[in-house]
């Protein structure tokens, strides 16, 4: 942690900034497990708004 004193004796703290990466291209097993979530989670909201449509 980086801190600063000014000259009316405050503390200024600053939190230690993480170094930086670029972001890698997911790999092919990644992509399949990515559309696998997606598809669930588009049945899963479908069938809830089925449900409350037919439930009201």
């Amino acid at each position: 942690m980086y801190t600063t004193i000014n000259e009316t004796g405050q503390l200024n703290n600053y939190a230690t900034e993480p170094e930086m990466y670029l972001a890698s291209y997911p790999a092919p097993e990644q992509q399949r497990r990515y559309m696998l979530q997606a598809g669930l989670a588009a049945l899963l909201l479908s069938a809830v708004t089925l449900i409350t449509l037919v439930v009201s």
